[in-house]
């Protein structure tokens, strides 16, 4: 069984209701649930600084590896309505 993250919400009772379908290989299986609260969402003008205060910022080089040999293949048939050129 992997690991799952779940988001949700408490509900105004102050209950949170989960349902998390897991299928029929883990049925009857002992699982532990922690429940961590998660930071209030970003305004837009926070999100907007953090944008402005990381744009620009990278220092150094940019490197693309080589990419290797690719494949070679034939041309594509098309059953029906050839494209247009």
């Amino acid at each position: 069984m992997d690991r799952i993250v779940v988001k949700s919400r408490v509900g105004s009772d102050g209950v949170l209701h989960l349902a998390v379908p897991m299928g029929p290989a883990d049925a009857n299986r002992e699982v532990q649930v922690t429940v961590e609260p998660v930071g209030p969402p970003l305004s837009a003008d926070e999100w907007r600084r953090g944008i402005m205060e990381t744009a620009g910022k990278w220092q150094g080089d940019f490197e693309r590896p080589e990419q290797g040999e690719y494949e070679q293949r034939g041309p594509l048939e098309f059953a029906s309505n050839p494209p247009r050129r």
